[in-house]
């Protein structure tokens, strides 16, 4: 290769690996230690966040006690919606596998026995949690979570990413709302 060719291909590289560097992106924010009036793990939210300048929440604080239901809370990292979580309260334990919420999931399964006790399932998008709450504004809550999908990943690992998001922020929402059982 003669050293015309080569200071070509060398500009040529240069020039690619400075533009890549350039539109690498990356997080730009940082993860708050709680959202939706709720203590977050960012080890189980890392999986659904994308790159981007900047992290907010919207809606309802979904852990306030004496505050109105239903509530939802979107976290998005810049205006897109990565995590979206639906709260609502019910008189008895909803069943996620049941007829009645069938239509919200995509490939279902049984999520197994929840260390907070009550009912749980997992779709390719979403995770639904019934669970007693024993307040005044609740006997039962039904926690229902719906995931960006531009997160990146295997089928399989985005379902378990999806369980383990649903079995760490469930608990901690029943600790801030108070729940005696």
């Amino acid at each position: 290769m003669n050293s015309t060719r080569r200071a070509t291909a060398c500009a040529i590289t240069f020039c690619l690996a400075l533009s890549l560097a350039a539109c690498g992106g990356g997080r730009e924010y940082t993860i708050p230690q709680e959202a939706c009036g709720v203590p977050l793990d960012a080890t189980t939210l890392d999986p659904f966040l994308l790159d981007g300048k900047k992290f907010e929440e919207v809606g309802e604080p979904l852990g306030a006690r004496g505050v109105a239901y239903p509530r939802g809370c979107d976290l998005r990292v810049d205006g897109s919606t990565v995590v979206f979580v639906h709260l609502y309260r019910e008189e008895e334990l909803v069943d996620p596998m049941g007829e009645l919420v069938s239509h919200q999931f995509e490939n279902r399964e049984k999520i197994g026995h929840l260390p907070f006790g009550g009912l749980g399932a997992v779709g390719d998008r979403n995770a639904l949690v019934s669970t007693r709450c024993a307040i005044p504004e609740a006997e039962y809550l039904v926690v229902d979570m719906r995931f960006t999908d531009k997160a990146d990943g295997e089928i399989v690992e985005r379902r378990r990413d999806i369980q383990g998001f649903a079995l760490d922020f469930v608990p901690r929402l029943k600790e801030r709302l108070g729940c005696t059982k």
